[in-house]
C-alpha cells in the first residue's frame, strides 16, 4: 500500500481573476474606467466580509456563550 499524499489548492478567487481581467484591460487601452471601479472587485468583496460574514460569525458567537 503506498503512502501519497495528495495537496489541493483552490486556485485563485473569482474577484482576484476578475481584477487581473480589469487591470490588463485597463492597461492595454481597451476600457476607460476609473482605477477604483478596476479594482472594484478586491473591495466589493472585502465589503462583503465585513458587511455579511464579519456580523454573522459575531452573532455565532455571542449566541453559543450563552
Amino acid at each position: 500500500m503506498s503512502d501519497s499524499k495528495v495537496n489541493v489548492s483552490g486556485g485563485p478567487g473569482l474577484a482576484t481573476l476578475l481584477t487581473v481581467l480589469f487591470v490588463a484591460l485597463k492597461l492595454m487601452g481597451h476600457i476607460t474606467w476609473s482605477w477604483w471601479w478596476v479594482l472594484s472587485p478586491l473591495w466589493i468583496s472585502v465589503l462583503f466580509f465585513l458587511g455579511v460574514v464579519l456580523p454573522l460569525i459575531f452573532l455565532l458567537l455571542w449566541t453559543t456563550e450563552k
